[in-house]
């Protein structure tokens, strides 16, 4: 969408980390909304990449810094990170500003951000489901979020104006808003985000022990094993802080998984295994729709 089509949302954003996240909605914002200025926030060597790659016309010194005079704080770090930064964003965040984060679970931090934002700044949950199983700068990318899911824990009657306006910026984006409580979120991911990528590792850890000396069987994986694997490339750093936020739902999904595979086990020879495809081509199918 051009740029000279949209008004300027926010006069100053503030991008507190500026990893793969941080720096796709910071090029985002520089490739639909040129005269906005973005200042970032991250360890001294990350934000000098995002700097150098044209994601932010500056970098601050400290957290405080970056967030006085800002519009827009977009909170791009691990969970852990947002709960510690959240107290002080609170603190130094000017009256009209939105504060939106993008962590992978919402609950932890909607419940942090609750004894904090108050009155005055406005604290927006969000999550955009478009990350990479490689994260950093160098990987980051301004359509990003392009057809992907954003949830965002509000109603979808939001009559906040800062949020409406956050709305456009994503729709600016071409991201798809999802809008619900922050438990539902949590439930939700936990089986369509979360529970693929312990598989994932889990499919790993079999490949790996069952490899011999001559490089079977990982010697004859083709595309299909490849797609599957994907996601075992994650860092951990990230999924620690899911999987400490969101265990009891990643729990239940593992528990279905576990029963949906004994299921198959008991089926392989029966009628019932074509069935259970038929169902698994229908989801993808309906997955297909969105692209």
């Amino acid at each position: 969408m051009s740029s000279l089509k949209i008004p300027i949302p926010f006069a100053r954003v503030a991008v507190i980390g500026t990893g793969l996240i941080g720096g796709s909605f910071a090029l985002a914002l520089r490739a639909n909304f040129p005269n906005i200025e973005i200042i970032g926030f991250d360890q001294p060597d990350a934000a000098a990449r995002a700097l150098a790659r044209g994601a932010l016309h500056e970098v601050a010194p400290d957290l405080a810094g970056a967030v006085r005079d800002a519009d827009l704080v977009y909170i791009a770090l691990p969970i852990a990170g947002i709960l510690e930064f959240l107290p002080i964003i609170a603190a130094h965040a000017k009256s009209e500003a939105l504060i939106t984060d993008a962590g992978s679970t919402k609950v932890f931090i909607c419940r942090e951000a609750a004894k904090h934002f108050r009155n005055g700044a406005r604290f927006l949950g969000g999550h955009p489901i478009a990350g990479k199983e490689i994260s950093g700068i160098e990987r980051a990318d301004e359509h990003l979020f392009r057809r992907a899911p954003y949830a965002l824990i509000a109603k979808k009657d939001e009559i906040d104006p800062r949020v409406k306006t956050f709305i456009e910026l994503l729709n600016s984006f071409e991201a798809i808003p999802v809008w619900c409580d922050a438990e539902t979120h949590d439930w939700a991911v936990g089986v369509v985000s979360h529970l693929p990528q312990l598989l994932a590792v889990a499919l790993a850890s079999v490949v790996r022990d069952e490899a011999d000396e001559t490089g079977l069987p990982l010697a004859l994986a083709g595309n299909g094993a490849r797609d599957m694997l994907r996601l075992a490339g994650s860092p951990y750093a990230i999924w620690r802080d899911i999987a400490h936020t969101n265990s009891g739902n990643i729990s239940r999904a593992l528990d279905r998984l576990s029963q949906a595979i004994d299921h198959l086990r008991t089926n392989l020879t029966s009628k019932e295994l074509e069935q259970e495809f038929q169902g698994g081509n229908a989801v993808y199918r309906n997955l297909q729709k969105r692209d």
